[in-house]
């Protein structure tokens, strides 16, 4: 079984909501406010290219990322490797950057079940808390921000479920104040 990682830039009250600077929500670009950016900590980021064998992504990331994400040189290895979005809205795949489009959590629950290596989910807030509502996320990638930003997307659904339990396997904390922490779900 292949195992499925959400990796999410968040903020410490939880919120992943438009971190690179998407116009039309309220805290838009908040990795870049005031904090000093220190290269060491999206070291994960770059090993994620090289250990994903495939993305995963909802719609509404789909739709950012695929305008801007095939001209960038440092997702060269996002670029070249197997995406898909889970959408039942989505008619046709766009050909700026082709994916191929599941329509429910039961077929990313098959896809996971497939030969292959570790997938990523890329942002997808909705899509994230879907899939850990479901119980089929296996890991967290996260870096964690020191700010409160009060309002927007959460990383975790308020949904009225079990306890999750999760082992801390790798964090490191960067003189900027932001947290890598890997985590396992246990299963």
């Amino acid at each position: 079984m292949r195992t499925l990682i959400v990796s999410a830039f968040v903020s410490l009250d939880g919120v992943m909501e438009a971190p690179g600077g998407e116009p039309e929500y309220r805290n838009s670009g908040w990795t870049f406010e005031d904090i000093e950016f220190d290269p060491a900590a999206y070291e994960m980021k770059g090993r994620e290219q090289t250990e994903a064998s495939a993305m995963l992504l909802g719609r509404r990331s789909y739709e950012a990322f695929a305008p801007v994400w095939p001209t960038m040189n440092e997702f060269a290895d996002y670029n070249a490797m197997p995406r898909y979005v889970v959408s039942t809205t989505l008619d046709k795949d766009d050909t700026r950057w082709p994916a191929t489009i599941l329509r429910s959590i039961d077929d990313v629950a098959a896809l996971k079940k497939t030969e292959g290596g570790p997938i990523s989910v890329q942002g997808s807030a909705q899509l994230g808390q879907s899939l850990a509502d479901a119980g089929l996320v296996d890991r967290y990638h996260l870096l964690v921000f020191p700010l409160l930003l009060g309002a927007g997307k959460r990383l975790f659904s308020e949904a009225d479920k079990d306890t999750t339990h999760l082992t801390l396997v790798e964090h490191e904390v960067y003189g900027n104040g932001i947290q890598k922490q890997i985590f396992d779900v246990v299963k």
